[in-house]
């Protein structure tokens, strides 16, 4: 099957094969073709260029993209998007003044979901799942990370990994599973932490290994949750696995944990709402992707990603939604890049790109997604008709996006 996209306005986030990811400077910049083609066949991107130089084209189907915009499906590289029930008592209860950390010592927050999730069956999360995933494909993203974390117990986690399994099976997207048994301490080992830990080392990594459940191992690592030296732990007993580590640091304190994980050669690190210095330095010369999370910020008010100064230290951003049901109700990858724009003061560029190609490393799929490349899977979003890709940010409220295609096939 030969798609051919003719008269693009404009082709956005055009790539060579050995750009894996754009930092500081590099990531104002935004290559891209004016009045463009764009060639699929079967699942992958075949050819681009200028419509000046159109070959003559066998193909089964013709789609005339004047006027639109075509660039790469966004790539989200951290959601929670399995879960059972919602928090909605919690948004209610923040209003009326209490703090994150208020709301989960009542019992709220993550384990308020664990609760609910354990309470669940497998069929059902997963029914609840699936249409959080077919939304956000809708809205244009094409790859998406999704954590385990509310199960809390063995059984739990294996639940919700075996629902992420499926959607993957289900669905065209590409999915990748992160285990997030660091999530919270259960209640039962709220003083015995070392006794959790010891149960996510020796009973829950054996069996996920085993059933081939996870890409990646993840860990909430902030103050009243998991320790520098407990995520160690965590991270080294997740490589000894092969399991590569993506760690949730800095959203409230910032306590050396970004040192931790470049240590340890996380592939992210995520949240990164207080950043150091000497975090900075850490992260310079270093493999690990830092991953902003800003519909986080905006919907419980607290600070953004210091962007423009991790930029200019030369470091890249990456951009995700962080969707779940306490903290950030939404996977609405469009919202992200606005709110990076309007609240974090990325530019258009540079926030397309932390949604596309550095959100794809930050999941390890620069090989196959975000950008246009000869040889990648053709995820594409085709907007309506648009005066140019800043309307993408600045109309924020408006949904700008025609036609998503996910593997070549309009969705």
């Amino acid at each position: 099957m030969k798609t051919l996209l003719t008269n693009i306005q404009e082709l956005l986030q055009i790539r060579k094969t050995n750009i894996q990811k754009v930092s500081g400077a590099e990531m104002a910049i935004l290559p891209t073709i004016k009045n463009a083609y764009l060639l699929i066949e079967d699942e992958i991107i075949k050819d681009f260029g200028p419509m000046e130089n159109l070959p003559d084209f066998q193909y089964d189907k013709k789609i005339n993209c004047q006027g639109r915009t075509v660039l790469p499906t966004w790539c989200d590289s951290h959601t929670h998007i399995v879960y059972a029930g919602s928090r909605e008592q919690e948004f209610v209860d923040r209003i009326n003044g209490l703090s994150y950390e208020e709301i989960a010592n009542r019992g709220g927050g993550i384990l308020n979901s664990a609760k609910k999730l354990n309470e669940t069956s497998e069929d059902e999360i997963y029914n609840q799942s699936k249409l959080r995933l077919e939304e956000v494909m809708q809205q244009g993203t094409g790859a998406v990370e999704i954590k385990s974390g509310y199960g809390l117990s063995v059984e739990g986690e294996l639940k919700m990994l075996r629902v992420i399994k499926k959607l993957k099976e289900n669905y065209p997207i590409a999915i990748k599973a992160t285990f997030l048994g660091a999530h919270a301490f259960p209640t039962e080992y709220k003083e015995n932490h070392a006794g959790y830990i010891d149960v996510i080392i020796n009973e829950m990594l054996p069996k996920i290994t085993e059933e081939k459940l996870a890409d990646y191992i993840d860990a909430f690592l902030e103050t009243g949750y998991f320790s520098v030296e407990e995520t160690e732990r965590i991270m080294e007993a997740g490589l000894k696995y092969g399991l590569r580590s993506k760690i949730h640091v800095n959203q409230f304190t910032a306590i050396n944990g970004i040192e931790a994980c470049v240590k340890y050669n996380a592939l992210s690190v995520d949240h990164l709402e207080i950043v150091t210095e000497e975090d900075i330095e850490a992260l310079k010369n270093s493999e690990t992707m830092p991953v902003a999370l800003p519909t986080c910020s905006f919907f419980i008010s607290i600070p953004y990603t210091p962007a423009r100064k991790m930029l200019d230290a030369g470091l890249p951003l990456a951009l995700a939604t962080d969707f779940n049901p306490g903290t950030t109700p939404s996977g609405n990858m469009n919202l992200v890049v606005a709110t990076a724009c309007i609240k974090m003061k990325m530019t258009p560029e540079e926030a397309i790109n932390g949604a596309t190609i550095n959100g794809a490393y930050a999941m390890g799929l620069s090989e196959t997604h975000g950008s246009i490349t000869v040889g990648k899977k053709a995820n594409l979003i085709i907007t309506k008709q648009i005066a140019s890709f800043y309307q993408l940010p600045y109309a924020f409220g408006s949904n700008l996006i025609q036609d998503v295609i996910i593997n070549g096939v309009i969705i």
